[in-house]
């Protein structure tokens, strides 16, 4: 929840800040654009440290430094700084997700995962839904500098709780039963005795299984990421939403995904168990993206605004039911090597982002907002086509490094 707070502030302070600061649309673009590149360049190689040296250690770090620069941009002064800062927002969130399911792994059956990812994602959807409800206020009491403040001292809270309540194997807890210790090691699938082997990383990436969660990801962050960056403003600018319906505008998108999330992770797990995991994993997801590019796309084309926020809210409620179930097959194929796995589909699908997110500042200033929308409804549809290639039981082999 504290991840898409601090990550959806932003946003839900655009118009405030570019005001603020002089910052054109074409500027913003290239703003939001440089979190979700740093983001994609520095998650593989988190991921990767969260597999050495466990989820525990890698999260204290990776929340401590997003606190500080979520604080740090409430002192950004102009464009150029508030770039740098974004930038470097970015790379210290990086790795957040992967080392959550390095966590998971370690605490959860395999059959569990969906719903384990459900919880993440859905609280996440549940963060950025109470974004609005936190930011706008604070903004018109204060001042958006303030928001960006509180929000970044929330987190060196969570880090301190974290610090003394998290164990990073269940075996070093003392409030886990012996019998329920003994379950998860039995059922979560992990090869833990080949941590320390020293592996290529490259040798992975050889598998076809990998290429294609990859491709479906960018599909799926093309669309997450226009409600984590363009979304309020759009409504504010593209829409003239009104400032009295603008959080609610803005939220009701977000307590449906949280639904959605629920949903998929609940769905696709009972959906493994009767059909076994290969199209337990792909049904749920492609019936997801199918529809859910279907909506944005009826979205970018009505002159209605409230069917547009309903077809968008409808969208991106079928859009998140993906969302556990792909970080789910990146703990399926990766095993111990989940961090790296799951680290390479959000990089794969960051960097996806970061080009779209650029391209839709330039296509709303030359030809109005519709066209970037319906070219993001597309794209989340072809996602779903990707889907058909995934198998979620051929776990990905990395072979022994040579050095």
């Amino acid at each position: 929840m504290i991840t898409f707070l601090d990550r959806i502030a932003l946003s839900s302070a655009s118009a405030s800040i570019m005001d603020d600061l002089h910052i054109s649309i074409n500027q913003w673009g290239w703003i939001l654009g440089m979190f979700t590149i740093a983001y994609a360049a520095f998650e593989i190689p988190t991921g990767w440290l969260g597999d050495k040296f466990g989820g525990k250690k890698i999260l204290i770090r990776v929340v401590l430094w997003w606190s500080l620069f979520t604080i740090l941009t409430g002192f950004a002064n102009g464009f150029l700084m508030l770039l740098l800062v974004r930038f470097l927002f970015g790379m210290g969130e990086a790795g957040a997700y992967p080392n959550t399911s390095i966590v998971l792994a370690k605490w959860f059956p395999a059959f569990e995962r969906g719903r384990a990812q459900a919880v993440i994602w859905g609280a996440s959807r549940l963060g950025a839904a109470l974004t609005p409800f936190v930011v706008l206020p604070i903004q018109q009491k204060y001042s958006w500098h303030t928001s960006f403040y509180i929000l970044g001292f929330v987190g060196i809270l969570w880090t301190l709780f974290w610090i003394f309540w998290h164990k990073e194997e269940p075996a070093q807890s003392n409030s886990i039963s012996k019998e329920e210790l003994n379950f998860i090691h039995t059922h979560r699938e992990l090869n833990t005795d080949n941590c320390k082997e020293k592996t290529s990383f490259l040798s992975g990436f050889k598998n076809k299984n990998l290429g294609y969660l990859l491709i479906m990801y960018v599909c799926y962050a093309i669309g997450a990421y226009f409600f984590q960056s363009w979304f309020h403003t759009y409504l504010q600018k593209g829409r003239n939403i009104s400032a009295d319906a603008l959080m609610w505008a803005s939220s009701v998108p977000y307590l449906l995904a949280a639904l959605g999330c629920f949903i998929g992770g609940w769905l696709s797990d009972k959906a493994c168990l009767k059909w076994g995991k290969k199209w337990g994993r792909r049904i749920v997801p492609m019936v997801g993206l199918f529809v859910s590019g279907i909506c944005i796309i009826s979205a970018s084309l009505v002159t209605d605004n409230m069917l547009a926020i309903i077809g968008l809210a409808i969208g991106m409620a079928f859009m998140d039911l993906t969302a556990p179930v792909a970080w789910a097959v990146a703990m399926d194929l990766g095993g111990d090597k989940s961090g790296t796995v799951s680290g390479s589909m959000n990089s794969a699908g960051l960097t996806g982002a970061y080009f779209s997110t650029i391209l839709f500042g330039y296509l709303a200033s030359n030809f109005g907002y519709y066209l970037p929308v319906l070219f993001i409804g597309v794209m989340v549809m072809l996602g779903a086509f990707v889907w058909l290639k995934i198998d979620a039981t051929q776990k990905i082999e990395f072979t022994a490094s040579n050095k």
